[in-house]
């Protein structure tokens, strides 16, 4: 393997590293949303988000949910903004590919909007058919976001694995 070969596997490998992280905290959210829809407490809801924070990477940086639906918004923005731009520079032929990554992206957005909405009426005066919408949200949101990964995953690994650096 030549250490381009290399580089481009570890790329690859962080990008799915970052990728792990998003899922496994997405599935963390789902169980505390089934909590919600089963009717936790807010103590109880509340302790749960606590225990998130000191659990994984990046609830340790963030203070609750809301600020996961913030960091999946970040992650995208500068894919969107660097990585996109170099796959089509360094890879014309994936314009169409890129198209619906960017367009993922949007869709992503918009669930994330959706989810952080929910989250915010959460305790207000009508919790009871807000939990509902929080739980719909997020399995909306996982079902879209997990499809994602996957595919971003699969059709940049021959193009990432080319690459010597990230290209910002």
């Amino acid at each position: 393997m030549t250490s381009l070969e290399e580089a481009g596997n570890v790329l690859l490998g962080q990008l799915k590293w970052v990728h792990s992280l998003v899922r496994r905290e997405l599935q963390a959210c789902r169980e505390l949303a089934v909590d919600v829809a089963n009717g936790a407490s807010l103590g109880d809801v509340r302790a749960q988000i606590e225990a998130l924070q000191t659990r994984g990477p990046l609830f340790q940086l963030r203070v609750n949910c809301l600020y996961y639906c913030r960091f999946v918004h970040s992650h995208h923005g500068h894919e969107d903004a660097w990585l996109f731009p170099a796959v089509r520079a360094s890879a014309p032929d994936l314009a169409a590919v890129v198209d619906k990554l960017e367009a993922d992206h949007r869709r992503v957005s918009d669930l994330l909007d959706a989810v952080e909405s929910a989250a915010n009426q959460l305790e207000g005066p009508d919790d009871v058919t807000v939990r509902p919408l929080l739980v719909g949200a997020l399995d909306e949101l996982s079902r879209h976001l997990l499809e994602h990964l996957a595919y971003e995953e699969e059709v940049l690994a021959p193009v990432l694995s080319t690459w010597d650096y990230w290209p910002f």
